[in-house]
C-alpha cells in the first residue's frame, strides 16, 4: 500500500529507459529543478514537507530509488557501488529534459548524488549532503583516507545488518514492542528524543515498502577469516555502500565543482565518528565478541572522512559549507525544518 501524500504533492509513475520509477512532484517542469534523494530504509515520502517549503519557481522531484518505495523491484548490482542509482537518476533526468538540477541527498542518498556528480557533472547545479554516508562507504575503513581495515572489507555489507530487523520488515511489523521493530529503530535513530514525527505512520508505511531478500535488502554476504567473519556479497543496497565497491572521494578532484552544502544533525548516531551501526564501534563497546582492537578495526570516522574530502574539494578550487543543526540526529530536514530550509535556500 503506497504511503499517503500531502496536499500539493503529486505522486506519479514514470517509465524511464531503466526502470518504472515512482516519483513525488511539487511545482511545474518549467521551474528550477531540485531533486531529493532519500536514505536507506525510507522513501521519497520523507521529503514531502521539504518540497512543500520550496519557494515558487522551483520544481521539486523526489524519486523512490530502486529497491525502495513504489519503484519497480529491480536488482541493485552492488559491484557497481552507487552507479545503478546514479544511472537510474540520469534516466529519470532524461524524461524531464536533462537539464542541470540542484541535488539533495540524505544519508545513502548523499552517496548517490556524489556518484552522480562524478558520472554526470554537467547536470549538477549544486549538491546538498544531509547526514551523508562517508565518501569511503559505510563500515570497514579507518583513518581520514578511508583505508580498508581488511582487504576483503570484512565488517561491511549485507551480512552485518540485524536479521531480526529484516524479519520484522518482511512481516510488515508496525509494533512498538521491541527495540528491533522498524518503528522503534526509526524513532530511536532517525530523530533525537523527544522528537516524534507528525507523519510517523506515513513514514513507517513508506519505509516498509523496502524490498528485502538475499539479493535485495540488505543483500548477500561472503564468509571471511577476518573479524567479524562476514564480508560483502554482490547484490543489494548495503553491499553497494561497502568500501569494497563504493568510493566517491574523487569528487575532490572533479573538474566540475558545484557548490556543496553539508548539513548534519549534531546528535546523529547512524552517520558518526562512533556510529552505533558500525562494527568498529560495536566491537569496541563489547557488543560484538572478538574485536581485534582499535589499531586493526577502530570505529570508522565517518564525519571526519567526509570533512577531509570536502576540504580537499575546496583546496582544489571548489567551495563547501558545513552546517551543524543542534538538537537533531539523522534527519535534520524533518526534525528542524526551519533551520534546514534557511541553510538550503541560502545555498541555492
Amino acid at each position: 500500500m503506497p504511503a499517503p501524500t500531502l496536499p500539493g504533492i503529486t505522486s506519479k509513475m514514470i517509465q524511464t529507459a531503466r526502470l518504472h520509477t515512482h516519483v513525488l512532484l511539487r511545482g511545474t517542469n518549467g521551474g528550477i529543478p531540485v531533486v531529493f534523494i532519500h536514505g536507506n530504509f525510507s522513501a521519497a515520502t520523507y521529503w514531502e514537507e521539504t518540497m512543500l517549503a520550496l519557494p515558487d519557481g522551483y520544481f521539486g522531484i523526489a524519486p523512490d530509488l530502486r529497491g525502495y518505495g513504489d519503484s519497480e523491484d529491480l536488482l541493485v548490482d552492488a559491484s557497481r557501488g552507487a552507479c545503478d542509482w546514479a544511472d537510474d537518476l540520469k534516466a529519470l533526468s532524461d524524461t524531464f529534459g536533462d537539464r542541470p538540477a540542484h541535488l539533495v541527498g540524505w544519508s545513502l542518498g548523499g552517496g548517490v548524488v556524489m556518484q552522480f556528480l562524478l558520472d554526470y557533472p554537467e547536470l549538477v547545479a549544486s549538491l546538498t549532503l544531509v547526514n551523508p554516508i562517508s565518501p569511503y562507504g559505510f563500515g570497514g575503513t579507518k583513518g581520514l583516507d578511508g583505508a580498508p581495515c581488511y582487504d576483503d572489507c570484512a565488517g561491511s555489507g549485507g551480512g552485518v545488518v540485524n536479521p531480526e530487523f529484516i524479519r520484522r520488515i518482511q512481516e510488515g511489523d508496525r509494533s512498538a514492542d521491541d527495540p528491533n521493530s522498524p518503528r522503534n529503530v526509526i524513532n530511536a535513530f532517525y530523530y533525537k528524543a523527544p522528537f516524534q514525527a507528525a507523519r510517523e505512520e506515513a513514514f513507517l508505511t513508506a519505509a516498509l515498502l523496502q524490498k528485502t531478500g538475499d539479493d535485495r535488502y540488505p543483500g548477500d554476504l561472503t564468509l571471511s577469516a577476518n573479524w567479524p567473519n562476514v564480508a560483502p556479497g554482490r547484490y543489494g543496497p548495503i553491499n553497494a555502500t561497502s568500501p569494497k565497491y563504493f568510493n566517491t572521494s574523487t569528487i575532490a578532484h572533479s573538474p566540475h565543482k558545484p557548490p556543496i552544502l553539508w548539513v548534519r544533525g549534531d546528535s546523529d548516531m547512524i552517520v558518526a565518528d562512533n556510529s552505533f551501526f558500525d562494527m568498529g564501534t560495536l566491537g569496541q563497546l563489547g557488543y560484538v565478541p572478538g574485536w581485534p582492537g582499535a589499531d586493526v578495526y577502530p570505529p570508522q570516522p565517518m564525519v571526519s572522512q567526509t570533512r577531509a574530502v570536502l576540504e580537499q574539494y575546496q583546496a582544489s578550487g571548489g567551495t563547501y559549507q558545513e552546517v551543524v543543526i543542534t538538537d537533531a540526529a539523522h534527519s535534520p530536514h524533518i526534525e528542524k525544518p526551519e533551520a534546514f530550509m534557511q541553510a538550503f535556500l541560502a545555498h541555492v
